[in-house]
């Protein structure tokens, strides 16, 4: 049975985005990013919402750049093998290779996908993971806590939902930003 994963990059004080929608100060250095490509090897597919999708379709190009780092690469390498589900209602067409869309969120779907699937998957975008969340679908949190304070914007998880954590593991980078992975316990 596949993990479900939820993981991201949030500030301390828990938003993925400020509150003009900007998330500049989230970019990982090299070392984080080496570290998150490891964590992406094992992920045979990505579920997104569709600004979600919208965003990191660029690693469907960045890998033809030339000027792009060999870390930055590696990641574009790692995506683009994987597969990807965009659950929207207003995307007509997909940008990337390995991608189909699907109008609604359905949860039996995602439950049996993950019982069928031989690598774990991830669900990318806050909207998405609050409903896969509230639904009782993702098994692990991984949050990459970066260390600024923006004071609002979108929040890493939803509000109104009461989770038991197990720590699982953590690791401390160079640049401050601090890797927590937790176990939802039910």
């Amino acid at each position: 049975m596949a993990t479900l994963i939820y993981s991201g990059i949030t500030s301390l004080d828990g938003y993925v985005a400020d509150k003009d929608g900007s998330f500049d100060w989230s970019v990982p250095d090299e070392e984080v990013h080496r570290f998150v490509n490891d964590l992406e090897r094992q992920v045979g597919t990505y579920l997104y919402g569709r600004r979600m999708y919208e965003v990191m379709a660029a690693w469907e190009t960045i890998y033809a750049r030339t000027d792009q780092s060999p870390f930055v690469r590696d990641f574009a390498e790692i995506w683009q093998a994987a597969d990807k589900i965009v659950y929207s209602g207003t995307l007509k067409a997909a940008s990337s290779a390995r991608t189909r869309i699907e109008r609604d969120f359905d949860v039996g779907a995602v439950r049996k996908m993950k019982t069928t699937a031989a690598h774990d998957m991830t669900v990318g975008g806050t909207d998405l993971a609050a409903h896969a969340i509230k639904a009782g679908l993702v098994d692990e949190c991984r949050m990459f806590v970066t260390p600024v304070v923006v004071g609002g914007g979108k929040h890493f998880l939803p509000d109104g939902v009461h989770l038991k954590l197990e720590l699982l593991e953590e690791r401390r980078f160079r640049n401050g930003i601090v890797y927590l992975r937790y176990r939802i316990r039910t």
